[in-house]
C-alpha cells in the first residue's frame, strides 16, 4: 500500500508499556480454546471477555518495554489505516445524514483490560462496543504469517478495517440489535447471526478499501490478492480443519472461507454501502 505522507490518527492509545495480569476463571486450557474460537478476526467477543472478567480480575503496572523499530513501523501503519477509516466513514456517514464518531485504537502487549473485561493476545484483535475501542496486539501480524502464511500490508489493514466495521455496525445499531437477538436464541441460531455480523464487517472493510483508494490511491498491485488470501484463510471451515482435521458447520460463527472472500470482494469492487445487507438473505445463500 502507498502510505507515504498519510496522516496518523489521534485516536490511538498505546498501552504496550503497561503489563496487565488477567486472572481469568477460564484457566490456561480455556484460554487456548478461546484463542482457537476467536482466532483471527475475533470480532466482538463480548460474552467471552465478560465471563473472564466476572470470574477473575486484572492488575496493571508499568514496564520497561521498549518497542523494536519494526513494531514502531507497524504502530505507525496501524495509526495511518485508522485515520483512513476515519476519513472514509466520516464521508459515508455524512451521506447518510449521520455523524461518524470514530473508535479508539488501543495497542497492547500480551494482555489488556477492556470495557468488556480482561483479554489476552490469544483472543486476537477485537472490538468492544462497551468502550467503543478496537484492541490490537501488533504481534498478531507476525502470528498471522507464521500460522497461516498470510502476510502483507493490505492484509494487516484488512484486519483493522474489519474491526472498525464492527464499530460501524454499533453506530448504526446493527450490532446491539444482533446481540440482543443472539441472547434469546439457541447456540446454533446465535452462531448464524454472528456469521452475518462478521460477513458484513468484511464487506465494510472492503468498502473502506474502495474509498481509501479513491481518496489516496493507496492500493498497489497485489494488495487485493493479499486481502482475499487472508479472507480465505480465516474462514471457520479452514481454521477448524487446520486445527482438528474436520469441520462442525453448526459451530461456525465467522463464516466459511468462500463467504468471507465473497463479502470482502463485494465491498472492494462495488463501493456501495447499500449492498451490504447480510441479514435479509437466507442463511444458505450468504
Amino acid at each position: 500500500m502507498k502510505m507515504d505522507g498519510r496522516r496518523e490518527s489521534q485516536n490511538v492509545e498505546d498501552r504496550r508499556g503497561m503489563r496487565t495480569s488477567t486472572k481469568a476463571g477460564l484457566g490456561i486450557g480455556g484460554l487456548i480454546i478461546a484463542g482457537l474460537i476467536a482466532l483471527f478476526m475475533g470480532g466482538d467477543p463480548t460474552q467471552l471477555l465478560q465471563q473472564m472478567a466476572s470470574n477473575g480480575g486484572t492488575t496493571t503496572e508499568a514496564t520497561n518495554y521498549v518497542p523494536t523499530a519494526e513494531e514502531e513501523e507497524l504502530a505507525k501503519f496501524a495509526s495511518q489505516i485508522l485515520a483512513g477509516t476515519e476519513d472514509v466513514w466520516t464521508k459515508k456517514f455524512a451521506e447518510m445524514g449521520r455523524t461518524y464518531v470514530p473508535p479508539k485504537l488501543v495497542l497492547f502487549k500480551d494482555a489488556v483490560q477492556s470495557g468488556c473485561g480482561g483479554a489476552t493476545s490469544s483472543s486476537g484483535p477485537f472490538y468492544c462496543s462497551a468502550d467503543q475501542c478496537v484492541y490490537l496486539d501488533l504481534s498478531f501480524f507476525s502470528d498471522m504469517y507464521r500460522q497461516l502464511g498470510a502476510d502483507g500490508d493490505f492484509a494487516y489493514a484488512y484486519v483493522i478495517a474489519h474491526e472498525v466495521g464492527h464499530h460501524v455496525q454499533y453506530l448504526l445499531g446493527t450490532l446491539t440489535e444482533a446481540h440482543q437477538k443472539m441472547s434469546r436464541m439457541s447456540e446454533k441460531e446465535a452462531n448464524q447471526i454472528s456469521v452475518r455480523l462478521e460477513l458484513q464487517a468484511d464487506f465494510y472493510a472492503g468498502i473502506w478499501a474502495y474509498y481509501d483508494n479513491k481518496l489516496f490511491g493507496s492500493l498497489e498491485d497485489g494488495d487485493i490478492e493479499e486481502g482475499l488470501n487472508v479472507a480465505s484463510k480465516i474462514g471457520d471451515d479452514y481454521l477448524q480443519k487446520k486445527a482438528r482435521g474436520y469441520t462442525v458447520p453448526d459451530s461456525f460463527n465467522h463464516g466459511r472461507s468462500d463467504q468471507r472472500v465473497k463479502w470482502l470482494k463485494k465491498g472492494l469492487t462495488t463501493g456501495d454501502v447499500k449492498l451490504g445487507d447480510t441479514f435479509s438473505p437466507s442463511y444458505n445463500s450468504l
